[in-house]
């Protein structure tokens, strides 16, 4: 006899080809980030289908599913992939589309998948799951005073000290130009022009003697700790973990914060179709995107779930005010555009290495 399965509301579609798949293979990033989409997804994923989820981690899981799917091998079902690559995996034709409302459920109070998630939380092949933010962040026992705006990173006269910055044209400059006093909405209209380039350039030169450069998430926390800078540029769930889990005295500013999102995707000739669109329908219910923000930083790409997320998993923290996506953080939040960086990606790299060599 069939083993009975157990459906929860969100997989209510689920079709009997899906329910007879043994497991399906998600691919992702490794670490913390791993571990919260273990707690929040799979493993009641599995509770409620019987279906085992194997979870592989891969540096940037865009590159393994680009080459499974133009070699014709995938043995990936569901990944988890940034924005852009969503973006551009899609215009290859190398990841199943998607219908929000189709393929998505909806809100607990019935509101559309496509009206609940926030801004820019979908590509025509993917959806996003999280929200995570580069702030700028300080060290408040190297720091005399309270910086409260980006404005104040580039100001060493007010706040002396070095300032840790991603090696990167791709974020530095959205922040430059926020420290020079353009609006986070009018960041990449600046930016496209030839005036914003310069001012966002000129707003670097200001510190750019006091800079210590940064490439890999862990280093920002690390320069920080270590007093090599007084304030950096970091992404948000890295000074959290430093600050909650570690007791480090850092803090964030969340005033001209840039926002991305990860997406989860299906590749093309994904072994387990049926199954890997039920994990994808089960994943980014309201609950459970709510749920993941009990191990990680990082906000739940829809509006139902805010009002949801509760402690962290010490049972002390509210996790909250520490979203990227809490209310108060948005006042002045920058959300990346990645069509902008797929068109103008090469020319600002090209300037900002030059500079950096100047």
């Amino acid at each position: 006899m069939k083993k009975l399965l157990i459906l929860s509301t969100a997989l209510a579609g689920f079709t009997a080809a899906a329910a007879q798949a043994e497991s399906v293979t998600v691919l992702s990033w490794g670490g913390a980030y791993e571990k919260s989409q273990v707690e929040a997804y799979n493993k009641p994923f599995a509770e409620s289908t019987g279906i085992d989820v194997n979870m592989e981690a891969a540096d940037n899981p865009a590159t393994p599913i680009k080459a499974q799917v133009e070699a014709g091998n995938v043995s990936v079902d569901v990944a988890d992939v940034e924005k852009s690559d969503a973006i551009r995996l899609c215009d290859e034709g190398l990841l199943e589309p998607l219908d929000p409302d189709a393929d998505l459920a909806a809100a607990p109070d019935g509101t559309p998948a496509s009206e609940d998630f926030i801004d820019g939380s979908f590509t025509d092949c993917g959806v996003a799951n999280i929200v995570w933010s580069t702030v700028m962040a300080y060290n408040t026992s190297k720091v005399d005073g309270s910086p409260t705006t980006i404005a104040d990173f580039f100001d060493t006269a007010k706040y002396p000290g070095k300032r840790g910055l991603r090696k990167s044209a791709k974020g530095t400059l959205e922040f430059a130009l926020m420290g020079a006093g353009v609006p986070a909405a009018d960041v990449y209209k600046e930016l496209g022009t030839p005036e914003g380039v310069d001012k966002a350039f000129a707003e670097l030169d200001k510190i750019k003697g006091d800079v210590v450069w940064w490439d890999a998430g862990a280093q920002p926390p690390q320069l920080l700790a270590d007093g090599e800078v007084v304030m950096s540029t970091a992404y948000n769930g890295r000074i959290f973990n430093a600050e909650v889990a570690e007791g480090q005295p850092f803090k964030i500013v969340w005033d001209g914060q840039l926002m991305d999102f990860d997406f989860f995707v299906i590749p093309k000739g994904a072994p387990h179709m049926d199954a890997a669109k039920a994990y994808l329908k089960f994943a980014t219910e309201t609950a459970q995107l709510a749920n993941q923000a009990k191990w990680i930083s990082y906000g739940p790409a829809r509006k139902s779930s805010a009002p949801m997320v509760g402690m962290y998993q010490d049972g002390k923290t509210e996790m909250g005010p520490h979203m990227p996506t809490a209310p108060e953080n948005m006042g002045n939040a920058l959300v990346n555009d990645s069509e902008f960086w797929a068109d103008h990606d090469t020319e600002l790299s090209e300037r900002f290495n030059a500079w950096l060599a100047g």
